[in-house]
């Protein structure tokens, strides 16, 4: 039996991020699209939770074009009792306070009931909806009072990051997943960092959980980049540059490098924080790629604690 998310969140949890259908995707390759995700379920049971994410893109006034149709649709094609926790994200800064309450009472509604807040993509566009923090203060008892989680996502590379998660900590967020990770500086000071803040505020840490992607091609390269990854060149030569058909192999091993030097960072600084992995399949094309690389984290991370 696969851990509810609460106790995931405190000891290694490890999420997989799917790429969902397009908005205006046909029925078979939706359903493709799903039944390659049971399979990977099946062969790796390790797995806590698969993470929906909303994608978007935004014109110059900060409008949505939606490129995946609504992540509770996807999320519910996994129902079942060995299905992991369902986690859906919502991009909040779209809806006006009355709108996402709505939102978020349907979903808890209709049972899914842990979500990731997202904020807009542009800090320079006045958005109709809340800052994350307001939007995790609003849904957060609706959610809890379910047993559910809300979670944000953290960027290592932007100054001042650290806190804005102990705001978001202060009102109700539980877990974080970063932005795609390729080098190991930035999310290991931000992680300390975050660290030392909930120490001096006396306020239990939220988990955190280090995004990674395999890189198959350049393709995927493109793809990260969209995604608002930071790849420094070192990491995509090491990874890009010899035989391709190797790429998702490399980039699987760097993955796991960069992994062991944020744990091996916070176990020398006696951290608090809870670490985890979420791995996301940033190309529909790549998802052995993916599967690869989230039994690689299955492997390091251990064996699942026996739930409660």
């Amino acid at each position: 039996m696969r851990r509810r998310l609460a106790e995931a969140l405190a000891h290694d949890p490890l999420f997989f991020e799917p790429v969902p259908p397009p908005a205006r995707a046909s029925a078979a390759l939706a359903e493709a699209r799903v039944a390659g995700v049971r399979e990977l379920l099946r062969a790796v049971p390790r797995l806590d939770a698969i993470n929906v994410p909303e994608l978007a893109d935004e014109n110059h006034e900060g409008r949505p074009y939606y490129r995946t149709g609504d992540p509770r649709t996807y999320a519910r094609q996994f129902d079942g009792p060995d299905a992991p926790e369902m986690v859906v994200n919502k991009i909040v800064a779209h809806l006006d306070l009355p709108s996402l309450e709505r939102w978020v009472r349907e979903t808890v509604d209709g049972g899914l009931h842990h979500l990731v807040l997202v904020g807009g993509s542009s800090r320079f566009i006045p958005y109709p909806g809340p800052s994350v923090t307001e939007a995790t203060r609003l849904a957060g008892p609706m959610v809890a009072a379910v047993g559910g989680r809300v979670g944000s996502v953290a960027i290592p590379q932007r100054t001042g990051e650290a806190h804005r998660m102990l705001l978001k900590t202060r009102a109700g967020a539980s877990f974080f997943t970063t932005q795609l990770v390729f080098d190991a500086t930035a999310v290991k000071r931000l992680i300390l960092e975050y660290d030392q803040l909930c120490r001096r505020a006396n306020l239990p840490p939220a988990a955190v959980l280090v995004s990674f992607a395999p890189l198959a091609d350049e393709a995927d390269l493109d793809f990260a980049r969209w995604f608002g990854a930071d790849i420094p060149e070192g990491a995509e030569r090491s990874i890009l540059e010899a035989n391709e058909e190797h790429a998702g192999r490399r980039s699987a091993d760097r993955a796991i490098e960069i992994w062991d030097e944020v744990r091996r960072a916070m176990v020398e600084a006696d951290g608090t924080v809870s670490l985890g992995a979420n791995v996301e399949q940033i190309s529909a094309r790549h998802l052995d790629h993916a599967a690869d690389l989230l039994r690689a984290f299955a492997e390091r991370l251990g064996p699942t604690p026996p739930a409660s």
